[in-house]
């Protein structure tokens, strides 16, 4: 089997990965998540102090959200002495709230941004 053919597999209904997918779903359901995640993409990287202030959370939510989202792999770490820094450790998460918020935009009836002509993908 090709690398072409074993990507494509992880992408039909019986895939193994469809409860694991859920469960990415699942970490994202949650505003505050969605936020620290939106954050980290414009920023790159953040303290949790920083991370609370930008989603009105307090440090210590804060740092229990980004735990769930340490253990589920869609941030990683770097220490600079007392100081814990967070970033992404992919695009994907990044791509998966974008495409979540252009969806949302459908709920609200009309056109959404996103389609008019001069408006980019991801405004």
């Amino acid at each position: 089997m090709n690398a072409d053919t074993e990507g494509e597999l992880g992408r039909l209904p019986d895939s193994q990965y469809v409860e694991l997918a859920v469960e990415v779903f699942a970490m994202l359901a949650d505003a505050t998540r969605v936020r620290l995640i939106l954050a980290l993409k414009e920023h790159g990287e953040l303290s949790v102090n920083r991370l609370a202030e930008v989603a009105g959370k307090s440090p210590a939510a804060v740092s229990q959200h980004l735990a769930k989202l340490r253990l589920a792999r869609m941030v990683s770490t770097r220490h600079d002495g007392t100081r814990v820094f967070y970033r992404l450790t992919d695009e994907h998460a990044t791509q998966l709230v974008t495409d979540a918020i252009l969806q949302a935009e459908h709920a609200l009836g009309g056109t959404p941004r996103h389609h008019h002509a001069d408006a980019g993908v991801g405004e």
